[in-house]
């Protein structure tokens, strides 16, 4: 099954302050303002603003990734140490900066290993905090993800479904002091399968919501993702 980050959305306090953060500092481009939510462009994955007004809610704390073209990683870490006191990470598929927004969340800009595109070219992970794992990892693999990686020092589970990941964290610090998000809604689409088969397969389901164009679910942690 492939699916595909449609959004993230993220709570903030003011959200002039936060569109302003993101069309400065990551060059993210507005793709429709409201008055309780403002949406940048983050490459193929939207990002939503929104004040704490209605439900759902979008996430605290919540760390991301976003990607880049390898070749533009470099250029980022010049014009981004320049403001804030970065922290810097390498995977075996290439080099990660961390920072902070005013709402407390860490962004991550990662190396992408498609070269294709410029700029912020999407959201390529969403670490969200879970009370059990082995719970959570139930409900996301029966949605469509494969388990990936398992912590050793930290209680952590990553899960892939190819063009973006799921980190699964028991409460914890990760690196730059990260942590993972608490009640966080994001979208993603699958373009094999209908919301309603994939929910025939989820045991633990908290509720569900239809929508126009899809079904939002909430998992047993209080997250909530829409299938489209």
């Amino acid at each position: 099954m492939s699916w595909s980050l449609r959004w993230l959305a993220l709570e903030v306090k003011r959200l002039d302050r936060s569109a302003a953060f993101y069309q400065r500092y990551l060059d993210l481009p507005v793709h429709s303002e409201h008055e309780d939510e403002i949406i940048l462009g983050a490459g193929t994955t939207d990002l939503v603003f929104r004040r704490p007004t209605d439900i759902p809610r979008g996430g605290l704390h919540t760390h991301f990734a976003v990607s880049t073209p390898a070749t533009e990683y470099n250029d980022w870490w010049e014009r981004l140490s320049a403001q804030f006191d970065l922290t810097e990470a390498e995977f075996p598929t290439g080099k990660s900066l961390y920072f902070y927004d005013p709402d407390g969340n860490c962004v991550e800009i990662g190396q992408s290993t498609d070269d294709t595109g410029d700029g912020i070219t999407g959201v390529f992970e969403i670490v969200l905090e879970v009370e059990e794992l082995d719970r959570a990892e139930s409900f996301y693999e029966a949605i469509g993800f494969t388990v990936v990686d398992r912590g050793d020092d930290r209680q952590r589970t990553r899960l892939s479904v190819g063009t973006f990941d799921i980190e699964l964290w028991e409460p914890q610090l990760g690196i730059a002091d990260a942590r993972g998000g608490v009640h966080v809604d994001f979208g993603i689409e699958s373009d094999d399968q209908s919301p309603t088969a994939v929910l025939n397969r989820v045991d633990s389901v908290v509720d569900t919501e239809q929508l126009e164009n899809g079904v939002r679910v909430t998992d047993p942690d209080g997250h909530r993702l829409t299938l489209l």
